[in-house]
């Protein structure tokens, strides 16, 4: 019987997962009661014809497209799933019993995930069984066809009368046919983050993953299958990006008859989960996009995904203040006369927020440098004789220049960390990641809490809310500046996150009228699971803006730009030791979500602090196209001297062109910039000074004259 649920077809055993562009289809084998995949690709009406040569060689199960492999039943690629038995081995053999198709999509519990009413979404649950042990596996499927997004996770039930130990579990695992194809993935390290990085797909296996108990700055929990001919615009592209903010893997492999598998999850060197009688356990979910119009497309519908169904602050769609942060301005020496000479400064130059950064904290032992205090969430009364409080009424009295708003405060907490050197590490020396009576290793000074304990938890949201409980608090920055050395088990690596979540949870719920960005000395945990609770993300401790083009497009390829951190600071720059224009750096630094300063202004040089309400002007001008609008990447910085991004409101009626020049081109022309996205027939206005059809602007384009090294340009659009 043919049962159709919007975009979920349902025929006998046989699924179909439509959304605009794309199919996912696959079926439940009748003799062995295989899922076996059929089809993910562009939107089709039937299963492609099919024809399988005779079998030679080792393995019965090499030919098929399987969406559960296991491991120890003749398919020798890799396995998505792996399970120990109390016995000792490690085979299972799942099938399909039954299915369900929901409206929506669901929640999961304990992790952050993708949301959607019945207009949104619809939900397909594999139920499968393996009888010999009695463990059961829903593979749940929820399709978005308006992002041509499909999602998976995996629940694993412990029906039997034995512990079970889950050694892997990924979330997604598909078999694409025998073709050629490349890897996209997004590649760094500190202050290097989000590298794209594409190579050909080979024989045999290749991945990467992050075994730092963080997403990492090493490897984004994304990646992308495409054809050696997928450009920016034109070609096929299976992108994969992870909702979970911890350890994981991606796997790649080629087989030898020529399928490639696909598989990501949780990393599974970092898991040994216990699964007791009666007991389940829930795989991340992993976010799959189909894109026929190349890597462009592919990005445009992750952005619009996130940012309608993963975000769930409510300041997801509203326009960011250009900010102030302390840091690089001052590090650690200051006090609240400091502090508020910096608020004016900043209110006479139009920032709507200024941020104090680390050093506020710490009683018994103040924080002064990086070597103590983390844990002690108290003003340091040597620097706040009367707390904050009285400081944070002060500041927030301040009216911004040129505006009817008061200027903002916001506060930096690392929440997750303790030094040894603190009063928290003295009282709750139990409370650290460790391994038994193994040497406790330090990462800049600090060591881990153990998010899984509930004592730990409660004492960070307890710490956190009487902050900001106590003071008109409008932002918080949370860092996390070290990884995971050693813990209790494999298991522990979960545990913490699950914790971490709950944290999350508890505090953005309880304090929503508070804007929240993520980081992890920058981009080290910049993934789909923290944006789940907060709307930003601190791309980078490189604010250098040549190097932030290249982590900013990056970062792009997955996440919105309206999620992305980014400041102007001092020159030379304190990592690179570059000196670019103050213009230039703004620019760059405007295509992220959130714009600010990094720096002090008594310090910056006095004709780039007359350019700087001008900046913010311009800033706020752009921003709701930045927050709400769709990006096209027209020159990549690893391809071109030209670098140039559009960004145009949803409806298309708004638009901020961005283009840049790297490197000085003497006596030489520069090359036109064909725009992309736009009505051909429609007209545009180009800075109020000039009309052109988007024909002319998408086949002619803009040609730009440019000075020097590192030079910019900003062009406003408005549809006519």
């Amino acid at each position: 019987m043919k049962v159709e649920h919007k975009s979920i077809v349902v025929n006998g055993t046989s699924f179909a997962l439509n959304g605009a562009n794309f199919s996912y289809r696959f079926h439940a084998d009748s003799e062995t009661g295989e899922l076996i995949g059929d089809h993910f690709g562009g939107h089709i009406d039937e299963d492609p014809v099919a024809q399988i040569p005779p079998r030679h060689g080792w393995s019965p199960q090499d030919h098929l497209r399987r969406e559960l492999p296991d491991i120890g039943r003749g398919d020798f690629r890799t396995p998505a799933i792996r399970i120990k038995h109390t016995s000792g081995h490690t085979i299972t053999d799942f099938r399909y019993h039954s299915h369900s198709v929901i409206g929506g999509k669901p929640s999961l519990v304990g992790l952050p995930s993708t949301f959607g009413t019945d207009a949104d979404a619809s939900t397909l649950v594999v139920h499968m069984r393996d009888h010999e042990s009695d463990i059961a596996a829903d593979l749940s499927y929820s399709v978005f066809p308006g992002c041509d997004a499909i999602v998976r996770s995996i629940v694993i039930k412990n029906e039997g009368e034995e512990a079970i130990t889950i050694e892997k579990a990924a979330s997604f695992s598909v078999d694409l046919p025998y073709n050629d194809y490349d890897m996209l993935e997004l590649r760094g390290e500190w202050a290097r983050e989000c590298t794209r990085t594409r190579s050909k797909i080979n024989y045999g296996v290749q991945g990467f993953g992050s075994s730092a108990g963080y997403s990492s700055h090493y490897h984004n929990p994304f990646f992308s299958i495409v054809s050696p001919t997928t450009t920016e615009s034109q070609g096929d592209a299976w992108g994969f990006s992870l909702v979970y903010s911890g350890s994981f893997s991606v796997e790649v492999e080629k087989s030898a008859k020529g399928l490639t598998r696909a598989v990501m999850g949780l990393n599974p060197d970092q898991l040994s989960w216990s699964l007791q009688p009666g007991q389940s356990f829930t795989s991340p979910e992993s976010v799959s996009v189909f894109s026929n119009s190349g890597l462009g497309h592919m990005s445009r519908q992750f952005h619009r995904l996130y940012r309608k169904h993963l975000i769930k602050s409510k300041f997801v769609t509203e326009p960011r203040p250009a900010l102030l942060n302390s840091w690089e301005g001052l590090f650690f020496d200051f006090d609240q006369n400091t502090i508020f000479k910096l608020a004016q400064e900043s209110a006479s130059l139009g920032v709507k927020l200024v941020v104090l950064d680390d050093g506020w904290f710490g009683v018994k032992y103040p924080r002064v440098n990086d070597k103590a205090g983390l844990g002690d969430w108290e003003a340091n009364p040597a620097r706040f004789p009367n707390g904050l409080k009285p400081l944070v009424d002060q500041i927030t009295q301040l009216q911004v220049s040129g505006s009817t708003e008061k200027l903002k405060f916001g506060l930096w907490f690392e929440p997750e960390m303790v030094n040894p050197k603190s009063a928290l590490y003295e009282q709750h020396p139990d409370w650290i990641m460790h391994a038994g009576n193994y040497p406790r290793t330090e990462g800049r000074n600090q060591l881990v809490l153990n998010l899984a304990l509930k004592d730990v938890q409660d004492f960070i949201i307890k710490s956190l809310s009487d902050i900001l409980e106590s003071a008109p608090i409008s932002y918080v920055k949370w860092d996390n500046n070290r990884g995971i050395h050693e813990c209790h088990s494999p298991a522990s690596h979960h545990e913490y996150m699950l914790g971490i979540y709950r944290v999350f949870d508890v505090l953005t719920s309880r304090f929503p009228n508070v804007l929240w960005e993520g980081c992890a000395s920058g981009g080290g945990r910049f993934d789909p699971g923290i944006l789940q609770y907060f709307p930003q993300v601190w791309t980078s401790d490189n604010t250098d803006a040549l190097d932030r083009i290249h982590i900013q497009f990056g970062t792009s390829l997955v996440y919105p730009p309206s999620t992305m951190g980014a400041h102007v600071s001092a020159v030379p720059n304190g990592i690179t030791k570059r000196t670019t224009s103050i213009q230039f750096r703004a620019h760059v630094a405007m295509m992220g979500g959130s714009f600010g300063l990094e720096l002090d202004p008594a310090d910056t040089p006095e004709e780039d602090k007359k350019q700087i309400p001008g900046l913010i002007a311009l800033a706020e001008k752009i921003n709701p196209i930045i927050i709400e609008g769709d990006m096209w990447r027209l020159n990549l910085p690893e391809d071109s001297n030209f670098p140039a991004a559009l960004f145009m409101s949803e409806d298309g009626s708004k638009g901020v062109l961005f283009v840049f020049q790297i490197r000085a081109t003497t006596s030489h022309l520069t090359p036109f910039i064909r725009l992309q996205g736009l009505d051909p027939v429609a007209t545009y206005s180009i800075d109020g000074e000039r009309d052109l059809t988007g024909a002319t602007l998408m086949n002619g384009g803009m040609q730009f004259y440019f000075e020097g090294d590192c030079d910019s340009r900003v062009v406003m659009l408005e549809k006519l």
